[in-house]
């Protein structure tokens, strides 16, 4: 950890609080919501949250819009320019989403950055992807001509988390409007103000209005309420597991399809022929970048035993010369947690394991300075003497906290690494290719890097398995998702049926 240096911090204008309620904004009538700059605990705003009122009003305008012909009666290519306006004007705006989304989640300028040219490139695929898709005309297996539609579902519910909010936004609303549907979104509450953001760009894209919300609230009240509405087809999650069996719970009542990308604990291997070089920077950067506040941090780590000594002894060495810091300086490596009350329960984690008799081998606490002084910042953290049984291996933690276990062989690694609840992603570092191919197959997880970690692309699917979530989103068929398939049958025979021939003969 370095000596606090000197920086610029960005003047922008946060926005003013309002809601943007189907195309219009209006203040909040709901629980009161406060914004806070994580690295120094100052408010960024204070703000009224959606309720139920707002949300229903939301709903109902939604509903109209989406069934006006101008909007549902669009061709694709013709819907696909929204998503381009929308693009583009995240492009133009890229630097002062970068500087919102920092304030809101206390993220480096250099991740919330990436993360506002990954939002535009992401309404930019789905554009692509309307301009590509066909319809299906299916095998004839009979008289008539066979053919596979997909319509819209209607009205979609997207709520995302607050640890990547401009980038799970994009990822959920860009597919949703592409598939022809209205979207109300709604942010976590710790992190409302780059969403309402978006909701400024897309108005001034020109989206048709009633067609996008943002409602940032309270889950048990506009939450609940976006789930259990009877005109809400659809509700797409991202965020805690526990959260997602409750909505899962809610949409079997409806019927209704969801898609929820869930919690991880997700294990990252070290194999002795591996080259140790590319895995010490991919094992940092996949627990210890976004102040492993990512639902694919790499938090379980298996090294093979012939080099796990070795191996792990440069990993702390490493760990410990990260620089921790604000995250408008951009040699920041480790920024602050999103939220003291969050810090509070990354640390609770970190006690219990070592109070069951984890090893502590770097970090475990807040870093001491004035600069960290009323921030939320924790140290990047590593425990050691840990079975891959104790709660400290199997409860996510969402922070910057890694635990180490050495392995035997591959039987003794792919059983440890599947005792676990969660199935959402893997790293494998190795130089045998067929290993590598073995290990990943056997795995249970929705995505494997290997000799890599936290490399993502809009065009491959995501999403996890067991308590890790269901559905995938991203890629050419994330669009599907959000739309019913319809098939047709049109006779060409031109034959009356004959079950009833004789009374059309007479």
């Amino acid at each position: 950890m370095t000596q606090m240096s000197t920086f610029a911090a960005p003047d922008v204008a946060l926005p003013d609080g309002r809601l943007y309620v189907a195309g219009e904004w209006e203040r909040g009538t709901g629980a009161e919501i406060t914004s806070v700059f994580p690295a120094d605990g100052s408010i960024n705003r204070v703000l009224k949250g959606a309720s139920r009122a707002d949300g229903e009003r939301a709903i109902a305008r939604a509903k109209a819009a989406q069934a006006d012909p101008a909007w549902r009666g669009l061709k694709p290519h013709e819907r696909a320019r929204h998503l381009y306006a929308i693009a583009d004007g995240i492009e133009a705006n890229a630097d002062r989403i970068a500087a919102i989304q920092t304030r809101d989640t206390g993220k480096t300028l250099r991740e919330t950055g990436a993360l506002a040219a990954s939002a535009a490139a992401t309404f930019r695929y789905f554009g692509a992807v309307l301009e590509t898709s066909d319809e299906d005309l299916t095998t004839r297996r009979g008289d008539a001509l066979t053919l596979s539609v997909h319509e819209p579902l209607g009205l979609v519910a997207a709520i995302t988390p607050w640890n990547s909010p401009i980038a799970s936004d994009a990822q959920k609303v860009a597919p949703a409007l592409a598939a022809g549907n209205a979207v109300l979104l709604k942010p976590a509450s710790w992190s409302p103000l780059v969403s309402l953001e978006l909701a400024r760009i897309v108005d001034e894209a020109g989206l048709p209005k009633g067609l996008f919300s943002v409602l940032p609230g309270a889950g048990r009240e506009i939450g609940n309420l976006l789930v259990e509405h009877p005109d809400i087809a659809k509700v797409s999650f991202t965020g805690g597991t526990e959260t997602g069996r409750r909505i899962a719970r809610q949409a079997a009542e409806k019927l209704m399809p969801v898609s929820l990308e869930l919690g991880g604990k997700s294990p990252t291997i070290v194999c002795a022929d591996a080259d140790l070089d590319l895995a010490l920077a991919g094992v940092l950067f996949g627990i210890f970048s976004s102040t492993g506040q990512s639902c694919i941090a790499g938090s379980r780590l298996f090294v093979e035993r012939p080099v796990y000594d070795a191996f792990v002894s440069r990993l702390v060495a490493a760990t410990k010369a990260l620089k921790v810091g604000h995250p408008h300086d951009p040699a920041t490596q480790v920024a602050p947690l999103v939220h003291l009350d969050h810090r509070a329960e990354v640390a609770d984690h970190v006690a219990r394991a070592l109070a069951e008799g984890a090893k502590l081998l770097c970090g475990g606490g807040a870093p001491e300075g004035e600069l960290y002084e009323n921030g939320s910042y924790y140290l990047p953290t590593i425990l050691a003497r840990v079975t891959n049984a104790d709660r400290i291996c199997r409860d996510e933690v969402f922070g910057p906290v890694l635990v180490v276990m050495p392995f035997e062989d591959e039987d003794d690694l792919i059983a440890l690494a599947n005792d676990n609840d969660y199935g959402l992603a893997c790293g494998i570092y190795s130089r045998d290719f067929p290993k590598s191919w073995r290990l990943g197959r056997a795995i249970n997880a929705g995505t494997i890097w290997v000799n890599t970690y936290k490399q993502f692309s809009i065009s491959a699917p995501f999403g996890g398995e067991k308590d890790s979530g269901m559905g995938r989103e991203k890629g050419r068929q994330g669009i599907r998702a959000y739309m019913a398939q319809k098939s047709f049958y049109v006779d060409v025979s031109g034959t009356p049926l004959p079950w009833a021939a004789a009374q059309v003969m007479t």
